[in-house]
Order: structure tokens, then sequence, then C-alpha cells
């Protein structure tokens, strides 16, 4: 049985609230994922524990929080099950520029499959002290990203950090997956399910 989880009723990115709630199970959402066209946002493994220095340059990984041996088996247990499940993934995956996102990419997906997009970085300065104004701009332009559907028959993927509790996809955790599903250019989009690491790695391909 497919373990997803819908949230109901489907919720419109960009506002603040906008939190998942567990709904039903679909079993549609597997091969609905086989066909294309999602955009599947994916929190970074499991890090060292600790915090990224004030000083934090991209290019260090010194000076960030790193993926732990846990989060490095978790990152390349999470491609398996994709390509095991016949789930397309576009290419390149975009990933933010952190040590932590770029290397849960590769390890999913492949070294030269990744391309990081600074974009990102601005999700991950939403947990810390910015302004209304910042914080509604991020969003807005994070709707701008997400309701662009992906090439015919793929599904893009996103491996960036988590939001804050009931800002743009909420609380995500490490390898939780949210399913969105692209309106198309200024139409929003839906987030169709979550799925969590254990759970992914739980389904089976249809006999």
């Amino acid at each position: 049985m497919l373990c997803l989880l819908l949230l109901t009723p489907v919720q419109i990115a960009g506002a603040a609230g906008n939190t998942a709630t567990a709904g039903p199970v679909n079993p549609s959402l597997l091969e609905s994922l086989r066909q294309g066209g999602y955009i599947l946002y994916i929190r970074h493994g499991e890090a060292t524990v600790g915090e990224d220095r004030p000083d934090l340059v991209f290019m260090d990984c010194s000076t960030q929080r790193n993926l732990s041996g846990e989060g490095r088996r978790q990152a390349a247990a999470l491609g398996e099950a994709l390509r095991r499940l016949q789930i397309p993934v576009q290419s390149p995956v975009l990933a933010s520029p952190f040590c932590r996102t770029k290397e849960t990419a590769e390890l999913a997906f492949g070294e030269g499959k990744v391309q990081t997009d600074p974009f990102w970085i601005k999700i991950y300065r939403l947990s810390g002290d910015i302004t209304p104004s910042e914080r509604e701009d991020t969003l807005t332009a994070l709707t701008s990203v997400l309701e662009k559907a992906p090439a015919s028959g793929t599904n893009q993927v996103i491996v960036a950090h988590s939001f804050p509790p009931g800002i743009g996809l909420g609380e995500i955790p490490n390898l939780g997956i949210v399913v969105v599903k692209p309106g198309g250019q200024g139409n929003g989009y839906e987030i169709a399910g979550r799925i969590t690491l254990g759970e992914l790695l739980s389904l089976r391909t249809a006999e």
C-alpha cells in the first residue's frame, strides 16, 4: 500500500499558515509521479550537530554543518528508492549551495547531475532574523518558482531546507519530500502530498 499523506484541504503556497495536515492514503499518487509533472522538494539528510558559522563560506564546508554518516546513507537510499519506483527525475537536480544540500543531491542522483541555485539560501534565512517584508518577498518568489511545471514526463527535484512552522512548505524532516503540483505561471501551486524517507523506502513496485 502506498503510504503517501495528502493535504486536506489542498493548500496554496505563498501564505503564512500553509502547513501540512495528515489526510487519507492515496494509492494513485505513485502512478501520478511516474507520469511526471510534479516538483519533489526534499530537505537535506541528517547533518552534524552545531550551527553554521556566522562567517560561512559556501565553498568551504568546514564553516558549515555537514552530512553525518547516517545522512549520507539516507541520501543514497533515497535515490535508490526513486529509481526502484521508476519515478522519473529531470536533470539537473537543483540544490541549495550549502555543502549538506549539494552532497545530499549528489549522493542521491549522481555527481554532475546537480546544479546549485542561490535562491534556496533565502529559504534557509527564513528561520533567521528577517523582516516581515523580506519574508513576504521570499514567499512570493517561492511561488513563482514552484508554479512552473517541469519538462514533460519528468519531475523536478529540489534539495534544500526546511521551513519555519506555519511558513511556506512548513517543517520538513530530514529527507522528507513535499510533493508539489505546479499550477502554471501565475496560478500558484498545490501541495499534493508529503512523504517521509521511511514511507518512501517501504513502498514496493507494482507486481
